[in-house]
């Protein structure tokens, strides 16, 4: 198992030149099958975790998220990035001393958001957002960690797809010391090229969560890291729904064919 010092000189190696695919585990299993899969870095999913719980996405409580990502980043040697949603404050202050606690969990990077949570101005004021991320930056400097720090936009997530505001925040996150940028759900190609233009030369993750295009494609436009986020877990539910709805509404299980052997894939 490398240290966690390995991990994060290897995280942001990732990020020095090419295009890697980092996908998005749920739980410790799905973690140690994608890290022997050959992926070189994985994600968590805020979604997926909480989902796995019974959850909403916005129901998980730090210290939940906290025990989430101790398991996953022990579990595997590969390094993994955590979704740390909007840090689980609002002021800076607060903020920052989330990610002080996440940074000590074995992570090798995170990303923090800018949505407010209110449906009437669902994202926070660009200037605290930008103060966010100066604290946020501030809190790695003095951990010694090196964790990578993603600045994620949510606009084209809540509602206010506005490309042109959306790269105004991803410039000024990357100004405050955001070591990668994110705005997911930008799924139009010239929006892709557009944003990796503008915070250049800093590294940008896209988000696919749709066939819209191919790693290939992505990394023709100079994409630099790729995940999914919650994509394969709802690619699991997807199946288990149907399975179990059949059952509950036929009574039958067609589905009960053709099933990998997870035993045998852990080596049962």
């Amino acid at each position: 198992m490398r240290t966690h010092e390995d991990r994060v000189a290897a995280f942001r190696r990732l990020h020095a030149e090419g295009c890697f695919v980092m996908p998005n585990p749920w739980d410790v299993g799905t973690a140690r099958m994608l890290e022997r899969m050959g992926f070189p870095a994985l994600a968590t999913t805020s979604a997926g975790l909480a989902w796995s719980q019974g959850l909403a996405d916005n129901e998980v409580t730090l210290d939940a998220v906290l025990d989430h990502l101790r398991l996953v980043a022990a579990a595997v040697s590969v390094p993994v990035n955590a979704d740390f949603q909007g840090g689980y404050a609002v002021e800076p202050e607060g903020v920052a001393a989330n990610v002080a606690l996440a940074v000590d969990t074995g992570i090798a990077g995170l990303s923090i958001e800018d949505a407010s949570g209110d449906p009437t101005e669902p994202l926070l004021d660009r200037d605290l957002s930008v103060r966010r991320i100066e604290a946020v930056r501030r809190a790695i400097d003095e951990s010694g960690t090196g964790v990578v720090l993603t600045g994620r936009s949510e606009g084209f997530v809540c509602g206010r797809p506005d490309i042109d505001e959306t790269i105004r925040r991803l410039q000024a996150y990357a100004e405050a010391g955001a070591d990668c940028l994110y705005a997911p759900r930008t799924d139009r190609l010239e929006h892709v090229e557009a944003i990796v233009s503008a915070v250049a030369p800093k590294p940008v993750n896209l988000l696919i969560n749709a066939p819209f295009t191919t790693v290939a494609e992505a990394a023709e436009l100079g994409v630099r890291r790729i995940s999914v986020g919650g994509t394969l877990a709802r690619t699991a539910w997807g199946g288990f729904l149907a399975a179990a709805e059949e059952i509950a509404g036929e009574g039958t299980f067609s589905r009960f064919v053709g099933l990998p052997d997870v035993e045998g894939l852990f080596g049962g």
